[in-house]
C-alpha cells in the first residue's frame, strides 16, 4: 500500500506561506514583540520592593490576606534568588499570549455558540489543536518568525486558546433557555441579550476557560525556551543541558510561584467582582 505523501503536502503548504505571507508574518511579528517589550518595560519600570508593594495591594484587593502574604513572599524569594529579570520577562510572555488568546477566543466561543456549522467546524479543530504534543507546534513558529520571543508567543497561543474557546462555548450554552426566551419577549436585540443576559451568566465558566488558558501559556512559554524565547524557561532548560541540579530547582521554584499567583489571582477576581456585586 503507497504510503500518503502527507510530509510532503505540508512541507510545501508551509513553503507557500512562507513565499507569499511574508509581509503578513513580519507585520504580526513586529506587534507581538511591541506588545511583549511594552510588559517588560512596564514591569522592570518599578524597583523590585515597590513591584511588590503594589502586587501585595492588587493580592489584598482581589483576594485573602494569605494570597497577599503568598505573592509578596514568594516574588521576594524569587528577587533574593537572582531571578528577577527573567520572571518579568515570563510573565511578559504569558500575558501576552493569554491575552491574545482570550482576544481572539471569546469571540470564536461566541460565534460557536450561535452557529452551528461553526461549532461542527472548530470543534473538531480544537480536538486536534489539544492533542496534538506541545514540541510540535515549535515547528512551523520557528519556520515563520525564526528564533526568539514572537514564535514562542505564537506558538503558546496555539496551544493554549483551546479552553478559552471551549469554555465560552459551554458557557453561554448552559445559560437557561427561559432567560433567553424571557429577554427575547421583552425586546432585546441580540447584543443586548449576549452582553446583558448571556455573558454575565457565563462568567464562571469564561473565567475559568481563561484561567486554564494563562496556565497553558506559563507552560508553554517554558518549552518555547527551546527555540529562544527569554525568561525563566530558558534558565530551566540551561540547567537540564548542563545538569545543574540546584540551579534547575531554584528556576522551577520561580516558575511555580509565578503559576501559583497568577492562578490565585485569576480564581479571586471573579469572586471578588461576585462579592461585590
Amino acid at each position: 500500500m503507497p504510503k500518503i505523501p502527507l510530509d510532503e503536502w505540508i512541507e510545501a503548504l508551509v513553503g507557500w506561506m512562507g513565499d507569499h505571507l511574508t509581509v503578513l508574518f513580519d507585520f504580526i511579528s513586529s506587534v507581538i514583540e511591541g506588545i511583549v517589550n511594552g510588559f517588560t518595560w512596564l514591569f522592570m519600570l518599578p524597583h523590585p520592593f515597590l513591584f511588590i508593594v503594589i502586587l501585595g495591594i492588587l493580592a489584598f484587593l482581589v483576594g485573602r490576606i494569605s494570597l497577599t502574604l503568598f505573592s509578596v513572599i514568594g516574588f521576594l524569594l524569587i528577587y533574593n534568588l537572582g531571578y528577577w529579570p527573567q520572571t518579568m520577562d515570563t510573565l511578559s510572555l504569558v500575558i501576552t499570549s493569554a491575552l491574545i488568546s482570550v482576544v481572539l477566543g471569546v469571540p470564536i466561543g461566541i460565534w460557536c455558540a450561535y452557529s452551528r456549522g461553526a461549532s461542527r467546524i472548530i470543534t473538531p479543530i480544537l480536538d486536534f489543536m489539544q492533542t496534538m504534543p506541545a514540541f510540535v507546534y515549535l515547528l512551523p513558529a520557528v519556520t515563520f518568525f525564526s528564533l526568539g520571543v514572537v514564535p514562542g508567543v505564537i506558538a503558546s497561543v496555539i496551544f493554549a486558546i483551546p479552553p478559552t474557546i471551549r469554555l465560552t462555548l459551554l458557557g453561554i450554552q448552559q445559560v437557561s433557555g427561559e432567560l433567553t426566551e424571557a429577554a427575547d419577549a421583552f425586546g432585546s436585540t441580540g447584543p443586548q441579550k449576549l452582553f446583558k443576559v448571556q455573558l454575565p451568566l457565563a462568567m464562571p465558566t469564561l473565567m475559568a476557560g481563561i484561567n486554564q488558558t494563562i496556565m497553558l501559556s506559563l507552560s508553554m512559554v517554558v518549552i518555547a525556551s527551546m527555540i529562544g524565547a527569554q525568561g525563566i524557561g530558558a534558565e530551566v532548560y540551561r540547567a537540564v543541558t548542563q545538569l545543574q541540579i540546584g540551579k534547575g530547582f531554584e528556576a522551577g521554584l520561580a516558575v511555580v510561584i509565578l503559576a501559583i499567583v497568577l492562578d490565585r489571582f485569576t480564581q479571586n477576581l471573579f469572586k471578588s467582582k461576585k462579592r461585590g456585586a
